[in-house]
């Protein structure tokens, strides 16, 4: 069995997954802003479970990774900071663990459902953040850095300023006063295309994936905005600039924490 801790913003998902990769037992909980009373829900969570021989298994950071120490660097929406997480887990869980990004996990999961297809994928997760993972032969590129959407600049109104903090979730909250789920009109749906698509043509110029998948919130509601993305992107589009297929997220809730088995299973199986 492997076990996979996928650490969000709201909740924390803690699942367990057998040697196939199909998910036997998972439990939620609220992610507490205090990493103390975060490591006591996981123990007891962990506790609860049915299953607690793990032969490894992968936590899953919304937020930068130091992968050589094991810690977290920083959880903007948390607010914690050099955190000694994989020691933490280890000692809860009873196993070997890796520590990755979110969205660099959730598109190794991804990735492998389309191998067969596609052997360069471009993951990104439009939710309360943007976040970016690069899959090149189903294995996870260390190319792309933890910062998402937050390292991409772009000037807005004669100012430098973060993909992320126009393109997001969050963004269209505020923006809209709704939640993606709720806006159903297509003239507000092509206003927040304009918004989403410079990232992906920087994206697409610079990694050359042969398909984008998009997952977290927005990978719910692809088929809202799909067509206005695309020809959005076509625009750009030159013998040199080729825009690849964009897909949905097959596993859109549990891509991370499928993600985290897969990790778990390429480093310790």
């Amino acid at each position: 069995m492997y076990i996979g801790v996928d650490i969000g913003g709201t909740k924390t998902l803690v699942c367990v997954l057998t040697n196939e990769g199909v998910i036997k037992e998972s439990v939620k909980f609220p992610t507490p802003k205090d990493y103390a009373e975060w490591k006591t829900q996981l123990r007891a969570t962990v506790e609860s479970l049915k299953t607690r021989d793990f032969r490894a298994g992968s936590v899953a950071v919304p937020g930068e990774v130091d992968r050589k120490h094991g810690r977290i660097v920083m959880l903007g929406n948390l607010g914690w900071k050099d955190i000694p997480v994989l020691h933490d887990v280890e000692r809860i869980t009873g196993c070997p663990m890796r520590v990755e990004n979110d969205a660099k996990l959730g598109g190794l999961s991804e990735a492998m459902l389309l191998k067969r297809k596609y052997s360069r994928v471009l993951y990104v997760t439009i939710s309360t953040g943007i976040g970016i993972g690069l899959i090149v032969d189903q294995k996870i590129d260390a190319q792309i850095g933890d910062g998402g959407g937050r390292s991409m600049l772009f000037m807005r109104d004669g100012k430098l300023v973060p993909w992320e903090s126009f393109g997001s979730g969050k963004a269209i909250v505020e923006t809209y006063g709704k939640m993606a789920s709720e806006i159903n009109d297509k003239a507000t749906w092509k206003k927040i295309v304009r918004n989403i698509t410079p990232g992906f043509i920087e994206l697409i110029a610079i990694l050359e994936p042969e398909a984008i998948v998009i997952g977290g919130g927005a990978g719910h509601y692809l088929d809202k905005f799909h067509d206005f993305l695309v020809a959005d992107l076509k625009k750009y589009e030159t013998p040199m600039l080729t825009i690849p297929p964009i897909l949905g997220a097959q596993r859109p809730d549990e891509a991370v924490a499928y993600g985290c088995y897969d990790y778990a299973k390429q480093l310790y199986a």
